[in-house]
């Protein structure tokens, strides 16, 4: 099914027509889908503790690879609070989470064959831990380590991920590193069966060798990146010194960061089918380097805006994002089915406007073209936001901007109007369901004058 669609194109990279770029993206489909993919690694049995044969994983390092038994181990999977139920047939074999009790995660992720990097969080400067108090230091260290002595025998943990981008956003980021190498040597003292990995914000220029000198309890590098930045990151950390697994540990197709922006500073986001072909490059590329790979982020979540890193809309329907992981992975989306494709969110009489602007006393009118691979019956919601004035560092919570629903005067499968706002920045979104349990959203930003 074909209908028409407005989705604003973040880069004029590719000078094509709708009806071309439609009719490409219908064509690859079965090519997509029918392309070789690595075999999905066989996933652990599942168990739980208190079950007959419930024992705790080996994990070793042999050069860098992972081993899990004495057999390799590929880490393919998530972070988030998402359903995982989906994951085993997405072909992922890993789900990571960042500080709370790991107990709940690591008991459903055992029924589905799961492992999981268990995080231990380690307080940022930046939001206040003081690491020149030494009983602050011993309080964190001991609760840390309170929490490893519980699950160390849990048979779905894999290793202990330290922290999470603690040095970012510091002048000095000297006192975070010998506080890693505290915490990782309390793990390989309290569960020496399971290794421990540190989570940085990308390599910097110095930043890899810096845990590598400091931090020698260490045995697998995290890296959390995103964009282009992901055809590198490993090669640049290999530069620095690491030699060991290299795990990403957050990746996503494009940071807001990273982002072109409108005249007022609001970041442009790609639609879900524009983040699922990058996403494709991203992990075949990072298949092909031996890096493990953890998307970013298995649920929803507002930053910048509620769908910019978001791997499915609020009501658990699965994105594009999918399809890209079960193809990197060896695995298939659920049925097989296929979410909606989104060829372009526009400007009504203004196709080639990365945003919109009118006066408060006029209407805005957006256009939308998609197409639903499998024939199926689409359900297209229309909404207005703010735009957000709350951005955090580092990912830390945002508030969720207002909504203004009296404001989509009409809407439907090939549009919608806007009208009745007061002067500001705002956003349009629209979301697609097939009814199937898959989707697809885009958004544009626009000003009101």
């Amino acid at each position: 099914m074909k209908i028409s669609f407005t989705v604003e194109s973040r880069r004029p990279r590719i000078g094509v027509s709708r009806r071309r770029l439609l009719a490409g993206l219908a064509a690859s489909l079965p090519l997509i889908v029918a392309s070789a993919a690595p075999a999905q690694p066989q996933l652990a049995t599942p168990v739980l503790p208190g079950t007959p044969g419930a024992a705790p994983a080996a994990v070793t390092i042999e050069g860098r690879a992972l081993r899990v038994d004495g057999q390799n181990f590929a880490v393919r999977g998530v972070a988030g609070d998402g359903p995982l139920a989906l994951l085993p047939g997405l072909g992922a074999t890993t789900v990571r989470s960042y500080g709370e009790d790991p107990g709940p995660l690591l008991d459903e992720a055992g029924k589905l064959g799961l492992k999981v990097i268990a995080g231990l969080w380690v307080g940022q400067p930046r939001q206040g831990a003081d690491y020149t108090d030494a009983a602050f230091r011993a309080r964190q260290l001991a609760e840390l380590e309170a929490v490893v002595t519980k699950y160390r025998e849990h048979p779905a943990l894999l290793m202990w991920g330290i922290g999470n981008e603690v040095e970012v956003d510091l002048a000095d980021d000297s006192p975070v590193w010998p506080v890693i190498e505290e915490v990782a040597a309390m793990v390989t003292r309290v569960d020496p069966l399971h290794p421990s990995l540190a989570v940085l914000a990308e390599t910097g220029s110095d930043k890899v060798e810096k845990l590598r000198k400091a931090a020698p309890s260490v045995r697998v590098l995290g890296l959390n990146s995103y964009g282009d930045a992901l055809t590198s990151v490993v090669e640049r950390a290999r530069k620095q010194g690491w030699e060991g697994p290299i795990i990403i540990t957050e990746l996503g197709a494009l940071g807001q960061w990273q982002a072109a922006h409108t005249p007022w500073g609001a970041p442009f986001e790609p639609s879900s089918t524009q983040k699922a072909i990058q996403l494709r490059r991203y992990l075949s590329a990072l298949e092909e380097q031996g890096a493990g790979t953890i998307l970013f982020l298995w649920g929803q979540k507002q930053e910048v805006t509620p769908s910019w890193h978001s791997l499915l809309l609020p009501d658990g329907v699965w994105l594009e994002a999918a399809e890209a992981m079960a193809q990197a992975w060896g695995g298939q989306s659920p049925g097989g089915n296929q979410a909606p494709r989104i060829a372009s969110l526009r400007v009504a009489g203004e196709p080639s406007a990365p945003f919109a602007a009118w006066a408060a006393a006029e209407e805005g009118a957006f256009t939308l073209d998609a197409i639903e691979p499998d024939g199926d019956l689409m359900e297209v919601r229309w909404f207005v936001m703010a735009e957000s004035a709350d951005r955090g560092v580092g990912g830390d919570a945002e508030q969720v901007p207002a909504l203004f629903p009296d404001s989509v005067r009409q809407s439907g499968p090939t549009g919608a109007r806007i009208f009745g706002l007061k002067p500001g920045r705002y956003r349009v979104f629209v979301e697609l369901r097939d009814g199937k349990g898959a989707g697809a959203t885009a958004n544009m930003p626009f000003e009101v004058r």
